[in-house]
């Protein structure tokens, strides 16, 4: 049927009607593509000489729809026909007339481009490849037809470069003769084959490529044009091969440097190209350029201010004075023009790569704010525009890269990158407010983008210089010359600085800062809108930042002008959901913080925002409207819209969305804290109805919040007695299934314990059933899923202690005393005696038992029970029994680990469980007598040599909680057991000292930072334990107190490097009888030293050269063990992240590794535990990859692109992917929310 159709079209494409022909070429185009088609050998000849033959035809119309027929052709046609097809078009290219040349170019493009990978491709390449070789080396092809073949070739390189091995030395030949050819449009297409070329050819040949280019080089007599290719030349092969280019960067940079140098004034370009392939070298060979980055960086400076013919010797502190003549005659200045002065593209150049230089060399960022910084400020006066966007885009990329850098280090010390900036703050407001005096849009945005990133950096630093940047503020949102773009840049920077410096410093200010902005909440453009109710927020907290009388600044002027503007934008109904919000938490504000002095406005304002809240689409930020309102110290009448509220909230607890719930749950609980007097006892019925179903641990956090406010409804004494009976017959039950939950810990506990103690205390609640329903609850039904957990036993033991120090002294004893007889029960249930323990370890711990006699006595002796969990419940009562009375029980415990070995390990924990509760709750109030802390130290280094590693583990433990109170004493002594000639020892003190490294500071932080190296070097001890120890010490360190180990880290990098390293030694073989099993000892060690490498990545990246902990370390990691893999993709993700420059650098080593890791395979005999591993290792590749995928600039490693389509895009992996993508995409969103709603 196919050939009977195409048969009619053949015959009518022979016609001499030029219509018909174009009808019938159409009507083939459609045949191909029809999946139907297929077509016998003769039909397949037939059909490609026809469309072969209409590529010729005289209308351009009929030949265009030819070479689209080629398309769905060579996908529907044999092999050695596609061949055949290319052989005639390049043919045509070569021999054929100037029309034909052109349509043939075009037409083996398409062909190139629809060919898949595979043996088609092999054929045609091979075939089409010397064939091109020819085209460009004969010397009697004219310029057109080389120029079509480079075209050709590049893509053919692009697609298929590695298919064409054995033709690379020819072409590389071929294509290195073109680079002294006279005609530049030549010279051009070479380079970028001779880069295609590059990205897949080996190293031998490369190195031949670069030697030519560098012997060309350096012929100081050659032609200028012929040079600048040859720096075009090397700057395109750095950025197609990346790090493969390092080994070459010796003998290439002195030359550019030197022809930057020694260039006449009129070779600019030269300078250019010279500056533009340094750049490259910086951001794709970071390992190799780092011997070379100081001079690249002086290079930059020096030439970020070229301008031979243009002086400028204006001193800037004269500038400052100017009145507006002479800021016009300044304009006029910056207007100089001269259509042959090209020096702007060098400052360009020079900008571009110190940009590069900043986001590739964190670790140089201090030498960046002594050398750059000035250069930048000072070059802000650049006349060029295009250049001085890029020396705005230069600086912005410094703070960037300092935020990123000093995220979560701290304080401000003086060696900091930010005390460096806090320093050139004022020199850079002063050059900033010159720039936003100018008449140019586009340079007063660069402005406010700087001062926007500086405020995001170094908050609170522009307190001196308000005064100095209102008037540029208020022209431009004033000046009608104005664009949306300025007026945002303007509003965003407004809204930051207000947000993050104190209100004070804009009451002088406030009338000029007002007027603009309340104007711009008028505009036509819903993001200037949007930005300017932003704002007006801000404003309202600035106005009145304290509600004490007198105060301190006169807002009442401004309350009427504010509140009119954001009522009009309110009220309106036809605009943005954006500005609907806004809006709306604007207005909350204004209420909260301005409504004593609405009084009469109230009755207007609130039903609005009650209508908001009645709508689905605004619902969520009304919600959170009202809740500021309801904590306003003011407490705003809200009786005309009280009872509406609460009803609609009350309905959202029941609403799928989660927002929502947990809005209207915080709103309920801050409604009823202020206004619960005014609330009926029907409201709060169904408020317990309802939030009873949101009590679970499926959602810990709703959880807590739902409990919260059961327990404000319980305090409320108005309504205590009708909530208690209700919650106890709603809530209760819930409460006692989610008490039983392994998943209930913090926030959510200590609700949970609130819930039970304020529950108690209201009316008609009987402690003795309410106490034996949450003891029962241990024990469990086969309804509520059988005994509860270990975790369950610990939360019911807490909940219980609780309830008792609720009900007062009286019950708290009998309690206590029916606990005891449950220990002294010779038939008591192990769970019961087990859960007593715990119970009696919490009320000790809250509260002194030492009246109960013997009570010790009858905790130590089921120190025997045969039960190991009985044991350690049994340890840990005793521990917190002691807390509570410590002159009492502390030398009980001290006297029996002398004297029973046996029981020492349980004891130890007991005495673990003193220390732990003192280092926490007793700091400065020390309650360790000197004698007890000296034969605690005696008793706890005597086991440090213990044999058994859990013994070690706790002994560490408790010297480092001892530390934390005894400093002057633990310290000195544990750096002294440092050099112990026993291993076990060196690893203990070194654990011990891990535990002193908290994050809230302490008076052991000085104490420690002078000795800390001591610990930190075992790093390189011959024993694997304490190196393990060591890594897991610096990384703990690196998390809670980097300023600690930044000045060690120099030394200390290197060796944490090598423990990221398989060592042979470390691996054995363990022979089992019928089969031996390999046993990798350095394996927790590797691990930890990754993870180590993760968390400085967060804390000190400064310090770190990433490009030389990727190679060889990370690649190492990438390949290793499943246990190394799963954080070295974690660490690659950062990288992507904060380092993309170097990650891109290595781009291509990055492949293997990784498609090894995702095209993985378990056995067909696997069990689950290793599918889901398999599964968890393969989804953790992933997310790195789609931060490699993500980073700008990731399409230049044709390898990569090749992996991303062929192996992750593919139907194994592409469901997979677009999960992680999914789950990405949701965390940026949110983060980018979160910035949008500072």
């Amino acid at each position: 049927m196919a050939s009977l159709a195409v048969g009619l079209i053949l015959e009518k494409i022979a016609s001499k009607d030029k219509d018909y022909r174009y009808m019938a070429t159409s009507d083939l185009l459609n045949e191909l593509h029809k999946d139907t088609f297929k077509a016998d050998s003769e039909t397949e000849r037939k059909v490609s000489q026809i469309v072969l033959q209409q590529l010729d035809d005289a209308s351009g119309d009929i030949s265009g729809l030819a070479v689209k027929c080629l398309v769905p052709l060579v996908k529907k046609v044999c092999e050695q026909r596609v061949v055949d097809i290319v052989s005639v078009l390049c043919m045509r290219l070569l021999t054929g007339k100037e029309q034909q040349r052109d349509i043939a170019s075009i037409a083996l493009k398409t062909v190139i481009a629809e060919i898949n990978n595979g043996s088609i491709a092999m054929s045609v390449v091979s075939s089409l490849s010397p064939k091109l070789i020819r085209g460009i080396t004969a010397t009697d092809t004219i310029t057109e037809v080389k120029s079509e073949c480079l075209d050709v070739l590049c893509d053919v390189l692009h697609r298929f470069g590695s298919l064409i091995a054995a033709d690379h030395d020819n072409l590389l030949n071929a294509l290195l003769l073109q680079l002294t050819c006279n005609q530049a449009g030549l010279r051009k297409r070479a380079i970028q084959c001779l880069a295609m070329l590059a990205s897949s050819t080996s190293d031998d040949l490369l190195g031949k490529a670069t030697c030519h280019v560098v012997q060309l080089l350096k012929n100081k007599y050659a032609k200028p044009e012929l040079t600048r290719t040859n720096i075009q030349m090397i700057g395109a092969l750095s950025r197609s091969v990346g790090y493969r280019f390092g080994p070459h960067l010796m003998d290439v940079v002195p030359l550019l440097i030197n022809y930057c140098e020694t260039a006449s004034e009129n070779e600019d370009e030269l300078r250019e190209n010279s500056i533009q392939a340094l750049e490259s070298f910086v951001l794709r060979c970071p390992r190799d350029v780092s011997l070379y980055c100081e001079r690249i960086l002086d290079l930059a400076l020096k030439y970020m201010s070229y301008d031979p013919n243009f002086t400028d010797d204006m001193d800037e502190d004269q500038d400052e004075d100017m009145n507006g003549e002479e800021d016009e005659d300044e304009e006029s200045a910056d207007e100089y023009s001269d259509d042959e002065d090209v020096s702007w593209k060098v400052r360009r150049a020079a900008a571009k790569c110190l940009s590069a230089v900043i986001l590739s060399r964190p670790e140089m960022l201090s030498s960046l704010y002594m050398k750059a910084c000035p250069k930048l400020i000072e070059r802000f006066r650049e006349r060029e525009e295009n250049v001085k966007i890029d020396v705005f885009n230069a600086f912005n990329d410094l703070l960037r890269q300092t935020g990123i850098v000093t995220k979560g280090s701290g304080g401000i010390d003086p060696s900091s990158s930010l005390y460096l900036l806090q320093q050139e703050v004022p020199k850079l407001v002063k050059s900033l407010n010159r720039q936003l005096r100018k008449k140019s849009i586009k340079t007063k945005v660069g402005a406010f983008s700087v001062l926007k990133e500086l405020v995001i950096v170094l908050p609170n630093c522009l307190a001196n210089h308000i005064g100095l940047l209102v008037p540029g503020i208020e022209k431009a949102l004033n000046d009608k010359s104005s664009n949306s773009n300025l007026k945002i840049e303007a509003l965003i920077f407004t809204r930051l600085v207000m947000a993050s410096h104190s209100p004070s410093v804009f009451h002088p200010h406030i009338k000029a800062l007002s007027e603009p902005v309340l104007s711009a909440v008028g505009e036509r453009y819903y993001k200037v809108t949007a930005e300017a109710l932003r704002v007006c927020g801000e404003l309202v907290k600035a106005v009145r930042p304290t509600f004490k009388l007198p105060s301190v600044f006169d807002y009442k002027p401004y309350v009427h002008p504010i509140y009119n503007t954001i009522l009009k934008r309110l009220t309106a109904q036809d605009q943005d959901q954006e500005v609907k919000e806004c809006a709306i938490s604007c207005m909350g504000l204004v209420i909260a913080i301005l409504g004593d002095q609405l009084k009469h406005e109230l009755g207007t304002c609130l039903p609005v925002l009650l209508d908001r809240l009645r709508n689905e689409i605004t619902r969520l930020t009304a919600v959170k409207a009202f809740a500021t309102i309801a904590e306003s110290p003011l407490r705003i009448d809200l009786s005309c819209v009280l009872e509406q509220v609460i009803t609609e909230l009350t309905t959202f607890l029941r609403k799928a969305n989660r927002a929502l719930r947990q809005a209207s749950l915080s709103t309920l609980n801050a409604l009823l804290v202020a206004y619960g007097n005014k609330i009926g006892s029907s409201s709060y019925e169904s408020m317990i109805t309802e939030l009873s179903s949101l009590i679970s641990d499926s959602d810990v956090h709703m959880t807590a919040l739902a409990l919260e406010l059961c327990c404000t409804m319980m305090v409320d004494k108005e309504h205590r007695a009708n909530v208690g009976s209700v919650v106890r017959e709603r809530v209760l039950p819930q409460a006692l299934i989610l008490v039983r939950s392994s998943l209930l810990q913090g926030q959510a506990l200590q609700t949970l314990q609130s819930f039970f103690a304020s529950l108690v205390q209201s009316a008609n609640t009987s402690f003795d059933a309410l106490l034996d329903s949450l003891l029962s609850s241990a024990r469990g039904s086969a309804a509520a899923g059988g005994p509860a957990s270990k975790q369950a036993f610990y939360s019911i033991a807490q909940c219980a202690a609780v309830l008792c120090l609720a009900a007062g002294d009286e019950k708290c004893s009998s309690t206590v005393a029916m606990l005891m007889s449950i220990l002294k029960g010779s038939n008591s249930h192990a769970v019961t005696t087990l859960l007593a323990l715990l119970c009696l370890g919490e009320i000790g711990r809250r509260k002194d038992l030492s009246f109960h006699a013997n009570i010790e006595s009858l905790i130590i002796e089921l120190f025997q029970s045969p039960s190991e969990e009985i044991k350690s419940a049994a340890s840990y009562s005793l521990g917190n029994i002691a807390v509570g009375n410590l002159s009492k029980y502390l030398p009980f415990i001290l006297s029996h680990i002398d004297s029973q070995p046996k029981q020492q390990y349980l004891l130890l924990h007991s005495l673990k469980e003193v220390i732990t509760r003192q280092s926490l709750y007793e700091i400065g109030k020390v309650e360790l007598q000197d004698a007890d802390v000296q034969k605690i130290l005696s008793l706890l280094f005597t086991h440090c040599e213990s044999e058994e590693e859990g013994v070690r583990n706790v002994v560490a433990e408790c010297l480092g909680k001892l530390a934390l109170i005894e400093p002057d004493k633990l310290v000195p002594a544990l750096q002294e057991r440092t050099s112990s000639p026993s291993a076990f020892t060196r690893a203990t003190v070194v654990i011990a000292i891990k535990y002193t490294i908290v994050e809230r500071p302490q008076p052991i932080d000085s104490y420690i930072r002078p000795c800390i190296s001591s610990f930190l070097m075992l790093i390189k001890d011959e024993d694997r334990h304490v190196r393990r120890a060591a890594v897991s010490a610096l990384s703990t360190a690196a998390h809670n107190k980097p300023c600690l180990i930044k000045d060690l880290l120099p030394s200390l990098l290197p060796l944490l490097f090598d423990q990221t390293v398989i060592k042979k030694e470390l691996i054995r073989t363990v022979d089992l009888g019928p089969f031996k099993h390999t046993v990798d000892d350095g394996l927790e060690l590797r691990k930890g030293a990754f993870e180590c490498v993760d968390t400085l990545l967060d804390k000190n990246l400064d310090q770190i050269d990433p490009s030389s902990f990727i190679t060889p370390y990370l690649l190492s990691g990438l390949s290793d063990h499943y246990d190394v893999k799963m954080p070295c993709h974690l660490i690659l993700s950062k990288l992507a992240d904060k380092c993309g420059s170097a990650v891109l650098a290595v781009l291509d080593a990055l492949v293997e590794p990784l498609e090894k890791t995702v095209t993985n395979k378990t056995k067909q005999d696997a069990v689950k535990q290793e599918v889901d591993r398999n599964d968890d290792m393969i989804r953790s590749a992933l997310r790195a990859i789609d931060s490699l995928n993500r980073i700008s600039g990731g399409e230049c490693s044709a390898r990569f692109k090749s992996f991303m389509n062929n192996v992750v895009k593919s139907a194994p992996l592409i469901e997979k992917y677009n999960s992680v993508r999914h789950e990405s995409d949701s965390m940026v969103g949110g983060d980018s929310g979160c910035l949008s709603a500072c």
